[in-house]
């Protein structure tokens, strides 16, 4: 298979090789389950089967030499913003601090020494990442840490029955396995994966009685209309919900309220790749060598979360979120007099904040329970009215 961009060198050979022996374990469960897969299923083997999937393997995901580049990624100020807002919430609520899916472990580094800077280390940093290779990098990232620092982090392999304190997650919800449905004149229809002469291959067929059901009429949508409905996020939540005693979700992540995700215009839905910093919208591209990710529906969120009992605290973007947080301010320290300190951090806030960057479609929402409003990271450019 080539590139989706032909000026992309081919994997090499052992990579190659990994992808194949992903695409064959894909296609003995699809054998095993009568020739037919959902999609979520298929996303789910791509990105997380056991030593094969995406985040299951060995391979660079982010930064230069990676697929895509995350905010905490490509500016410590990112963290430092956000060690703010964590740096209000956990006086308020105790407890710890717990993230999701901490990838290279950039961003818990920056955020413990913003935090300690502030005066507000938690007792304890919680991380639950399922992924060895992944885990094994943020241990050495954080063994570079001072011990006062490094010693308050511990690594979950599934979530607390209980927490109190903070819980965020930045590019999780995107990545979590979504259902493929399609609308049509004569019905709805779930997209699924069968195994072809030429490699995998989508294949729709009438959806039975359910949760998936049951949330696809509820969707005003025109036919024909391909779109995501994005169950297991909603899973999440209420895993969450249900172990809060008291603190704050805060999630960061691209997407939409839901009278935008499922605009009539958005009729092919978000699905997205990305392999070497391009992106594409083949999901059978080299499985388990490059990412596949849907959009937000922030509206899901939310209102799952109120079902749970949660407490709707902030919706905004991220540009807003960190102006509020006074990311500004924290470029000021570096003075423009100092052009080659300056101008990178400059560069890099200019892309969390900027509406054809990172600022307009990448949104923060935080569900809490027993925490008033308002945040700080919210009280200007509030857009809950829109979920």
């Amino acid at each position: 298979m080539f590139p989706p961009d032909p000026a992309l060198p081919p994997p090499a050979p052992e990579a190659q090789a990994h992808s194949q022996a992903l695409r064959e374990r894909i296609g003995e469960v699809i054998a095993e389950s009568g020739g037919w897969i959902g999609f979520d299923r298929y996303m789910d083997l791509a990105l997380y089967a056991p030593g094969l999937g995406y985040y299951a393997g060995g391979a660079a995901k982010l930064g230069a030499s990676g697929d895509f580049v995350t905010a905490p990624e490509l500016s410590s100020l990112f963290s430092a913003t956000l060690a703010r807002q964590l740096a209000e919430l956990l006086p308020l609520v105790g407890g710890d601090v717990l993230e999701l899916g901490a990838g290279s472990g950039r961003m818990a580094a920056d955020l413990l020494l913003a935090l300690d800077a502030l005066g507000r280390l938690p007792a304890r940093y919680l991380i639950v990442e399922l992924s060895g290779n992944l885990r094994a990098r943020q241990q050495q990232r954080i063994a570079a840490l001072p011990d006062r620092v490094a010693g308050r982090v511990q690594w979950l392999d599934r979530l607390p029955e209980r927490f109190i304190g903070a819980i965020v997650a930045n590019e999780v919800l995107d990545a979590l396995p979504v259902h493929l449905i399609v609308r049509r004149d004569e019905g709805d229809f779930e997209r699924g994966v069968v195994r072809g002469r030429d490699g995998f291959a989508f294949d729709d067929r009438a959806m039975p009685d359910g949760e998936l059901l049951r949330a696809a009429r509820t969707l005003d949508l025109p036919a024909p209309y391909l779109t995501e409905i994005a169950l297991e996020a909603r899973g999440l939540i209420r895993s969450l919900a249900a172990l809060l005693e008291r603190g704050v979700l805060l999630f960061v992540d691209y997407g939409f309220g839901e009278a935008e995700y499922y605009h009539p215009q958005r009729s092919r839905g978000t699905l997205m790749c990305h392999y070497r910093h391009r992106a594409h919208d083949d999901p059978f591209f080299l499985p388990g060598l490059q990412d596949i990710t849907a959009h937000v529906d922030f509206s899901a969120v939310a209102r799952t979360g109120l079902e749970c009992g949660l407490t709707l605290l902030g919706y905004t973007t991220q540009a807003y979120f960190l102006i509020n947080l006074g990311i500004t301010e924290l470029l000021a320290r570096t003075p423009p007099e100092r052009p080659a300190d300056y101008l990178p951090l400059s560069a890099q806030v200019q892309k969390l904040l900027s509406p054809s960057e990172m600022g307009e479609l990448f949104k923060v929402i935080a569900l809490g329970r027993g925490v008033e409003p308002p945040l700080s990271g919210f009280v200007r450019g509030d857009l809950s009215r829109l979920l």
